[in-house]
C-alpha cells in the first residue's frame, strides 16, 4: 500500500484553487455599476417627497397623513440594515445587491395597482426593507475589488452616487411628474431598478479582496473570527460611529426641513430653492472626488490612518457644526447661503471615511456586519430629526426660532461627534490589539 500523503500545510495550500486575479477594469465597472445602483437608490427614496403635491391633491389625504406615510420608510429600515449585514459573511454581495434592486422595483409597484394610503404606505415599508442595507452592503461590495490603499476614490465615487441623485434624477423625476403624472415616475423606476438588477447580474462579482488584510502593515496575519464586542468597543469603531451619527444629524435635517426652512425664513423662490440644493450637492460631490483622493496619497507617503482619514471626517463634521451654529445670526443672504452650504455640504466627507477607518480594525469576514451596524446607528437621526424639529418650531414663539433652536442643536450634536472621531479613530493601534496584525511594525500613533 502506498504511505498518506504528509504534505505540509503550505503544500497544501498551494494546490488550493488560485483567488480571482485583481482585474483593475472589471473593478472600475463594478464601480460604476455601484455609483449607479446608489443614484437609483437617491431616486426610489426621494420620489414621494417630489411626488408629495398631486399625491394629497388627488387622493384628499392631510398633511399628518402624508407624514406617517413618510416616517413608515424608517420603520424597518435600520433593523435590515443590521441584520443583513451579519449574513453578509455567508451570502455574496452579487447576490444580495441583486435581491434588493428587485425589492425596489417590486416596491413601486403597489401604487401603480391601486393607489391608496394603505398601498403607498406598503410600498414605503417595503422599500425601507430593501433600502437599510443598500449603502453598507454596496461598500461591502466595492471593497472587494480594491486593497485597503486604494478605497478613498471608489468610496467617494460611492457615497456620491447620492450627490449625482440629486443633481439628475430629483429633475428627471420633476418632469415626469410634471408632464405625465405622478404614477409615471413610479413606474419608470421601477423599470430602472429591475434593469440594474439585470445588468448586475451580469456583470457583478465579488472580488479577489474579499479575504485581505490591510496590505500597509507588515507582518499581518490571517485571523479568525473575533467576539464583536471586542470590534465595536475599539475607539476606530466607535469614532467612526460618532462622525456617521454627526454627519447623519445634519444630513435629516436638510432632507427634512432645509427646503422649508429657504423658503419660509429666507423667502427664496422655489426655483432659488432648488439651486441652494444643487450647490449644496455639488460642494459634497466635488468634496468626495478631491478629499478621499487625497486621503489616498497620504496614505501612500506613509501618514497613519489616524491623521489622514480619521481626523479628516471627524474635522469635517466639526467644520460643518461651526457652520450650522453660525449660518442663523449671519447677516446678509449670500453669507447665509454660503453658510448653509458649507453646513450642510461639508459633512458628505466623513461617510466614505468612517466606512474606511471602521474596515481597517475588522476581519473582511465580519466587515459587512460591522458596516451594517455603523449604518444602522447612523440612520437613527433620520428617526428623530425631523419630528423633533418640527415639535420646536411649532413650540417655538416664532418659526424662526424654532429653526434657530434645532440648528444649534445640530451644532451641538456635530461638533461633539466630530471631536470625538478625532480623538477616539485610531485604526493602527486598534488594529495590533485585536489581533489584525503582528507587533513588528512600530505604531505611527
Amino acid at each position: 500500500m502506498a504511505p498518506r500523503s504528509s504534505a505540509p500545510p503550505a503544500d497544501r495550500s498551494a494546490r488550493r484553487p488560485a483567488a480571482r486575479p485583481h482585474d483593475r477594469r472589471r473593478a472600475w465597472l463594478v464601480t460604476a455599476m455601484i455609483v449607479t445602483f446608489m443614484v437609483v437608490n437617491y431616486a426610489d427614496k426621494s420620489v414621494l417627497g417630489l411626488a408629495a403635491v398631486p399625491i394629497m391633491d388627488e387622493l384628499h389625504i392631510s398633511n399628518s397623513t402624508y407624514g406617517l406615510i413618510s416616517s413608515s420608510f424608517y420603520l424597518l429600515f435600520s433593523l435590515s440594515g443590521l441584520v443583513v449585514g451579519f449574513f453578509s459573511s455567508r451570502i455574496s454581495s452579487r447576490r444580495m445587491l441583486f435581491v434588493m434592486a428587485l425589492l425596489w422595483a417590486v416596491a413601486q409597484l403597489p401604487v401603480l395597482v391601486v393607489a391608496a394610503v394603505p398601498t403607498l404606505m406598503a410600498g414605503r415599508v417595503l422599500l425601507g426593507v430593501a433600502e437599510g442595507p443598500a449603502a453598507s452592503m454596496s461598500m461591502h461590495a466595492l471593497y472587494k475589488w480594491f486593497p485597503p490603499e486604494r478605497r478613498g476614490l471608489p468610496s467617494a465615487l460611492q457615497i456620491g452616487g447620492a450627490a449625482i441623485g440629486t443633481l439628475v434624477s430629483a429633475p428627471v423625476l420633476t418632469w415626469l411628474i410634471t408632464d405625465f403624472g405622478w404614477r409615471s415616475a413610479y413606474a419608470v423606476l421601477a423599470a430602472v431598478s429591475l434593469l440594474w438588477a439585470l445588468g448586475w447580474q451580469r456583470t457583478g462579482h465579488d472580488g479577489p479582496f474579499d479575504r485581505a488584510l490591510p496590505s500597509r502593515a507588515e507582518g499581518a496575519r490571517p485571523v479568525g473570527h473575533l467576539p464583536y464586542r471586542r470590534l465595536l468597543l475599539t475607539g476606530t469603531v466607535m469614532g467612526s460611529v460618532a462622525s456617521a451619527f454627526g454627519a447623519a444629524w445634519a444630513l435629516a435635517l436638510a432632507h427634512a426641513w432645509l427646503p422649508a426652512y429657504l423658503r419660509t425664513q429666507l423667502d427664496l423662490s422655489p426655483g432659488s430653492v432648488a439651486t441652494a440644493i444643487s450647490a449644496v450637492s455639488a460642494l459634497s460631490l466635488v468634496l468626495l472626488l478631491t478629499v478621499s483622493p487625497l486621503m489616498d496619497a497620504l496614505k501612500a507617503r506613509g501618514v497613519s490612518s489616524r491623521w489622514s482619514t480619521g481626523a479628516a471626517q471627524g474635522v469635517a463634521v466639526c467644520v460643518a457644526g461651526c457652520a450650522m451654529a453660525v449660518f442663523p445670526f449671519a447677516d446678509g443672504a449670500v453669507v447665509r447661503l454660503l453658510l448653509i452650504v458649507v453646513a450642510f455640504g461639508t459633512v458628505a466627507v466623513a461617510v466614505p471615511l468612517h466606512y474606511v477607518t471602521a474596515a481597517e480594525v475588522v476581519p473582511a469576514a465580519q466587515r459587512g456586519a460591522v458596516f451594517g451596524i455603523v449604518a444602522a446607528t447612523g440612520t437613527l437621526p433620520g428617526l428623530i430629526v425631523p419630528f423633533v424639529t418640527g415639535r420646536l418650531i411649532d413650540a417655538a414663539d416664532t418659526a424662526s426660532a424654532g429653526y434657530t433652536t434645532a440648528f444649534l442643536i445640530a451644532a451641538a450634536v456635530m461638533l461633539l461627534a466630530g471631536a470625538s472621531a478625532i480623538a477616539a479613530i485610531r485604526p493602527e493601534r486598534d488594529a495590533r490589539r485585536v489581533g489584525l496584525h503582528t507587533e513588528q511594525a512600530p505604531s505611527p500613533n
